[in-house]
């Protein structure tokens, strides 16, 4: 007579995340935001007013829900001390006094981000910088270009802009005169100014597309691939909306201005992050293809 014997296997216990130390990042918290809230006020200020930065207000929230994913990294990396971090940490107060007597507003606001990673730094040494350094490198995404910089990025972004709808618009059979970033057509003229550049879906296209391969893509060629894609997408679809506006001009100047003006920026940027998306669709569509051809020929 056999016996059988049932053999249980055991259960897994499920392992519990690190408790958060909320009392000691409460008083880290207050403290930057009691160091930093006379640049943080008026930063906060501009990302209502300035339509290039109207991401800003995304930014630290995108990044702090990425760092809370990875909260159990963070709190493990932490406990090797690295007194580098104090030098850092005042290198950044002293940037932040040198940029707010010298009204340099980039070294101003990005101390803040320097300032954070000291504390990285002197909490858990490299390891934990490494951990952190996606979420705090996408802090600068908040803090406007310095002015040489951003006034060499949207001259040639607007005369590149009006040159493509230039041409656009006598493809399509309608007259135009271009004289630098301004378009003489037939009853309207159509300046190409800085809000017109590109910088804007430029700056917010590439902070989408930085976040969107972080969630989706794992392969690092891959992501920068999308990065240095978001620049002719961004270039090419504000072309595209300044070519849309000259014809909407002349069909009917109520369509090109107010309202419809603004959600023909907001249609037209979607538009571009949904070829970004689709771009990456595509490429993986077309890898998994030419692994299963390769896969095939060697059978």
């Amino acid at each position: 007579m056999e016996q059988t014997v049932s053999v249980e296997s055991p259960q897994e216990t499920p392992v519990a995340s690190t408790p958060v130390p909320w009392l000691p990042l409460g008083w880290v918290g207050f403290a930057l935001l009691a160091s930093f809230y006379p640049m943080l006020v008026p930063l906060v200020r501009q990302w209502v007013d300035d339509g290039d930065m109207g991401h800003g207000f995304f930014v630290p929230v995108v990044s702090l829900y990425i760092a809370w994913l990875r909260r159990d990294d963070i709190l493990a990396a932490t406990g090797t001390r690295n007194y580098l971090g104090l030098f850092v940490m005042a290198w950044a107060a002293f940037q932040f006094l040198v940029g707010h007597l010298a009204a340099e507003n980039f070294l101003y606001r990005t101390s803040i981000i320097l300032s954070l990673g000291g504390i990285c730094i002197y909490l858990g040494s490299w390891r934990l910088l490494k951990v952190v350094a996606f979420p705090l490198c996408l802090l600068f995404f908040m803090v406007p270009l310095p002015s040489v910089i951003y006034n060499r990025i949207t001259f040639p972004l607007q005369l590149f802009a009006s040159r493509a709808a230039e041409v656009s618009l006598l493809l399509l059979g309608i007259p135009v005169v271009r004289d630098g970033n301004v378009l003489e057509l037939a009853e309207q003229r159509l300046s190409v100014v800085e809000a017109c550049s590109g910088i804007r879906s430029l700056l917010s296209l590439t902070f989408l597309s930085l976040v969107y391969g972080y969630f989706f893509e794992t392969s690092f060629r891959m992501r920068m691939f999308l990065l240095v894609a978001t620049v002719p997408i961004a270039i090419a679809a504000n072309a595209f909306r300044v070519s849309a506006t000259g014809v909407l001009y002349e069909v009917n100047r109520a369509w090109a201005e107010g309202f419809f003006h603004s959600a023909e920026g907001w249609v037209i940027f979607m538009f571009a992050l949904g070829l970004l998306i689709g771009l990456h669709r595509f490429l993986l569509w077309f890898g998994k293809g030419v692994a299963r051809a390769r896969a095939e020929a060697k059978s």
